[in-house]
């Protein structure tokens, strides 16, 4: 099981039993590792919100202590380019834009700003250049969506 996977089964249920809904969670490892968590709520996320999830989730690694050495916890709203973690968020976003990284090219293709046309089973369908790719979402790296200014 992946770090990030096992962070988001621990800290996952804290976020969740405080009102909140655990979008998703960064780790990224390395010499000032940094943990960055993302919530989110339908009347939106305020400073304090995150300052008391932080809270919370802080005495949860302190007790748990699941990452060795020193990092840095970021407690944010996923805010207007939010990224994208499971399939479910992936078809919420159906019709709208998305920058994405892949971890192997598809079609040529590993960086792409593509409409997201659908999701079938474990596949995205993304449109660029008038051309639909079908990508596998365990090839997803990361991905944003594009916020749309009218």
């Amino acid at each position: 099981m992946r770090k990030a996977d096992q962070l988001e089964a621990l800290l996952a249920p804290t976020v969740e039993s405080m009102g909140f809904m655990f979008w998703g969670l960064e780790y990224i490892q390395g010499r000032g590792a940094v943990l960055r968590v993302f919530i989110d709520h339908e009347e939106g996320i305020t400073v304090d919100d995150c300052a008391d999830v932080s809270h919370q989730i802080s005495g949860v690694l302190d007790v748990e202590d699941p990452i060795t050495g020193e990092y840095t916890l970021e407690v944010s709203s996923p805010g207007m380019d939010r990224p994208l973690f499971t399939l479910e968020q992936w078809q919420l976003y159906i019709g709208e834009q998305a920058q994405v990284r892949l971890l192997a090219p598809v079609e040529n293709r590993r960086r792409m700003t593509a409409e997201i046309t659908a999701v079938d089973g474990d596949n995205l369908h993304l449109t660029v250049d008038g051309q639909t790719l079908v990508v596998p979402f365990a090839q997803v790296d990361r991905a944003n969506v594009v916020p749309q200014f009218d």
